[in-house]
């Protein structure tokens, strides 16, 4: 995946106040914030991948449906990198943030598609089942188990049979999650600070 990921904050020489809060040191949420808008262009370009793999998507609800399962992934992947190394309540701060930001990400983006609805609440629900079904996954280091994977793919795969794709659970498996979980190492060490 050749995709560009924000991890650093640039000093502005424009004005005191950009140059001030450039260095001052970064809150959790700040960290969530930088981690929260990778998460989404790695999302999207797991499916811009597919799409160009031939993957054929009938609708924009089955996109934003596998761009949700990504993100729920993704989000796990990043809660279990940073278990153990950050203090139980500033792990709660940082995933709740994650939350939040995908959540106003998603929610302006489903309301350029489809218009006015409540599109948060489905997405935390599906944030919460996912956080449920992957908490019984082993995760070795910083890298989600094959059954993890495969639980990923298996999803979209069931997102996906409405357009009757062959090998989508392969593509997911071997290709789009491997490549996303590499990106998420980079950006967790990058931005967090994780070995």
């Amino acid at each position: 995946m050749a995709l560009r990921i924000k991890t650093k904050w640039h000093r502005s020489k424009r004005s005191e106040r950009n140059t001030a809060g450039s260095s001052k040191p970064k809150t959790v949420e700040d960290l969530a914030g930088v981690i929260a808008f990778n998460i989404w262009k790695i999302s999207q370009e797991t499916y811009r991948r597919m799409e160009k793999e031939e993957f054929s998507f009938t609708e924009d609800k089955q996109v934003t449906d596998i761009i949700t399962e990504v993100i729920a992934f993704l989000v796990h992947v990043a809660d279990r990198m940073v278990y153990g190394k950050l203090e139980n309540e500033d792990r709660s701060r940082f995933v709740t943030s994650l939350a939040k930001e995908l959540g106003k990400t998603l929610d302006c983006n489903m309301l350029d598609l489809f218009g006015k609805g409540d599109y948060i609440t489905p997405f935390y629900n599906t944030l919460n089942e996912r956080f449920s079904d992957y908490a019984e996954f082993e995760f070795e280091g910083n890298e989600p188990s094959y059954a993890a994977k495969r639980y990923l793919g298996d999803k979209i795969a069931g997102i996906m049979k409405v357009s009757d794709n062959k090998w989508v659970l392969e593509q997911v498996m071997d290709i789009e999650a491997p490549e996303a979980i590499k990106i998420m190492q980079r950006l967790m060490t990058d931005v967090v600070g994780l070995k």
